[in-house]
């Protein structure tokens, strides 16, 4: 900020209210800074146990397609596979948490009873099991895609709302703060020698 030589009271005004607002959203940040902070880690804990949870539900998927795999042939599991015609409905939605816009993804239900799924009487209890578990499968996935979504865009805002915080209080406000005692001191440098100056126009009039 560039200072007049001369600066009066009403720029002292003008950027005290300056100083005040800058403070007041200092703290609004700090508050959405911590709130956001919150709001991660309790995402983070649920992302930890989705993780988890998908990589068990993997292993169970792929254990029951390679025993699928071992009683009926390849050919059978990719026709029955291309008789499922009905795909579940998947609709992406959005959600706001600390003025931040997450994913909401909605789901119709992806288990299904065996009849549902298309390939008739004409599978086998391996078949319609592997058909489960990789429905189960789908179901995490897409949960913890809107999780792991929903953290990357926390991060994100976490970390500009933080820049914004210390911009604030190391940068913006000090300096501000210095310009204000710079203009209180001149001014009241100004004032003692407006008070000398007519003592001494006082003194050669008498």
């Amino acid at each position: 900020m560039t200072l007049d030589i001369k600066p009066t009271r009403s720029e002292l005004i003008k950027l005290k209210k300056r100083i005040k607002l800058a403070k007041s959203g200092y703290n609004l940040l700090k508050k959405k800074r911590d709130g956001l902070i919150l709001d991660f880690f309790e995402i983070l804990k649920k992302a930890k146990t989705l993780r988890q949870e998908l990589v068990q539900d993997y292993l169970f998927a792929l254990n029951k397609i390679n025993i699928t795999r071992a009683i009926e042939s390849d050919l059978k599991i990719k026709s029955v596979a291309m008789a499922i015609k009905e795909r579940p409905a998947v609709e992406l939605k959005t959600k706001n948490i600390m003025g931040v816009i997450v994913p909401k993804i909605e789901f119709g239900e992806l288990k299904k009873h065996f009849l549902a799924r298309g390939y008739g009487i004409y599978g086998s209890s391996a078949i319609d099991e592997a058909a489960y578990s990789y429905e189960e499968l789908v179901e995490k996935i897409i949960l913890a895609a809107e999780v792991e979504t929903s953290m990357r865009k926390l991060l994100k805002e976490i970390e500009k709302t933080k820049r914004r915080v210390n911009a604030l209080e190391f940068s913006i406000i000090p300096q501000m703060e210095d310009v204000q005692s710079f203009i209180t001191l001149r001014l009241e440098e100004m004032e003692r020698e407006n008070i000398f100056r007519l003592k001494r126009i006082k003194k050669a009039a008498a």
